[in-house]
């Protein structure tokens, strides 16, 4: 079986203090699956601009196909400042209004989702009113859905955030995202287990997923908790680790691998890709072996 995936959602530029390099989470998880073996399609909106001619050069030599990547002659193709620490953690500064806020529902988005397994989604493409609405439209149908948070303030609220948990199959959060929805629907339990618990059984969700950082990962799924410890690795930056974490685990998950198993894996290419500068770097399958054997 070949999982068959649609990505929705933001294409842009990431722009770092000395370069600028391809991203946005939809773009990163889609170019992991891709190099995974999933057949994937991208819903996403660029604009009529150099910026978005390079995109769509760069997804075409990755060997995607971009017939459901809009083009907007109104808007332009996104960008984002990073910023890192002293820890090389990132931070995101997101430039408004850009052609992703404009995705629009039409046929070949809606034909692409109904011969798919699953639609993987997060809430920055929520932001605008036009993208939301197409979003919203293909949540109805009926595919396996993946809500991936990927809170950046002040582009959300925490109606809309659990308005997409309750919409979805399979949830990917961080401990600090956990926290602010927890928080948020009163549940008060200091440990990361209960907490997701408490949100399972509030949400009616039988699959969460918590990413810690460099201490690994937990997933809830259909009752059992699963945990991986992390990997040590010295960090280049963190952008894109969790889009190719949540892809390896997707990828995985559809193929019935196993949730211990699609966990561990999973740490070991998000670990990898922290350890190189920016989100779409190869990672081959020698680097993920001599991880896990760790």
């Amino acid at each position: 079986m070949t999982p068959k995936i649609v990505c929705f959602g933001e294409t842009l530029w990431d722009i770092f203090p000395n370069e600028k390099k391809i991203g946005g989470a939809p773009l990163n998880v889609a170019c992991r699956l891709h190099s995974l073996g999933s057949e994937v399609h991208l819903i996403s909106r660029v604009g009529k601009d150099d910026n978005g001619d390079q995109i769509l050069k760069y997804l075409k030599a990755q060997g995607l196909n971009t017939h459901t990547i809009q083009i907007d002659d109104t808007y332009p193709t996104g960008n984002v400042k990073v910023s890192l620490d002293s820890s090389n953690t990132a931070s995101y500064s997101i430039e408004r209004p850009a052609s992703w806020d404009y995705i629009s529902l039409d046929n070949a988005t809606l034909s692409e989702l109904r011969s798919s397994d699953a639609l993987i989604f997060g809430s920055l493409a929520c932001r605008n009113e036009t993208s939301k609405n197409t979003l919203f439209a293909l949540l109805q149908e009926n595919v396996f859905k993946v809500f991936d948070a990927n809170l950046r303030p002040p582009h959300y609220s925490m109606d809309l955030v659990l308005d997409l948990i309750e919409k979805s199959d399979f949830i990917k959060l961080n401990d600090e995202e956990l926290k602010e929805i927890c928080d948020f629907v009163n549940i008060k339990n200091r440990d990361i287990t209960d907490q997701i618990l408490a949100l399972s059984e509030l949400t009616k969700s039988r699959h969460i997923c918590v990413t810690l950082g460099k201490d690994g990962a937990l997933l809830f799924s259909d009752n059992q908790i699963y945990k991986n410890d992390g990997y040590v690795v010295k960090v280049a930056d963190t952008v894109g680790a969790g889009d190719s974490f949540l892809a390896s685990l997707i990828h995985n998950f559809l193929l019935k691998k196993g949730p211990q198993k699609s966990l561990d894996y999973s740490c070991a290419i998000g670990s990898i890709v922290a350890s190189k500068s920016g989100a779409n770097e190869p990672v081959s399958a020698h680097e993920i072996r001599q991880l896990l054997k760790r």
